[in-house]
């Protein structure tokens, strides 16, 4: 978004990580809230859900991956349960239906995807559910210097879970998005 935090860009008179926030918390046994800025902020947005605002560790601040790793060093929970600051829809019952996968399957990551209009199944990878215990691999991952998400599910077991709302994982890329979207 042109290096403007985009969690702290108004939506429906609100910043869009309030949105998220608000979705995710009831799935969550304590909320975290990873930032490479804008601490405060966060940490302001957080307090009526008793969250905790997470730095990440790393000072190139190289993509999810690092804030996912912050959350995963953490958390007091065997799982972390992830979602974008630019999703306003997420889904209400993602941590329930992610769980649900990593039951039925072994897993140790399940992450969303959706199929659009032409029949393409389409990942979204920063909606996900893993384990704690990866913290170490995941950390190991990005001292090699990768950064694809996938790419390091593809190390662990990796559940696709497969939702049919859309909109519900439809994030926000740039302030022309973020205005057509305040329109609908």
């Amino acid at each position: 978004m042109g290096g403007i935090d985009k969690g702290m860009q108004p939506f429906r008179g609100e910043p869009l990580a309030l949105h998220v926030m608000r979705r995710i918390a009831p799935q969550a046994g304590a909320l975290l809230i990873s930032a490479n800025r804008s601490i405060e902020d966060y940490a302001r947005l957080g307090t009526a859900f008793g969250a905790r605002v997470v730095a990440d560790a790393r000072a190139d601040f190289p993509g999810p991956l690092a804030g996912i790793a912050a959350a995963l060093r953490v958390a007091s929970t065997e799982f972390v349960l992830t979602a974008p600051c630019d999703a306003p829809f997420v889904d209400e019952h993602i941590g329930a239906a992610l769980m649900q996968a990593l039951d039925a399957h072994g897993g140790d990551v399940a992450y969303a995807a959706t199929i659009d209009a032409s029949g393409e199944v389409m990942a979204h990878p920063v909606f996900a559910l893993l384990r704690t215990s990866l913290a170490d691999d995941l950390d190991a991952w990005l001292d090699a210097g990768e950064r694809k998400v996938r790419a390091w599910y593809a190390r662990h077991k990796a559940v696709e879970v497969q939702f049919h709302d859309e909109r519900a994982f439809y994030n926000i890329n740039d302030l022309q998005q973020l205005a057509d979207l305040e329109r609908r």
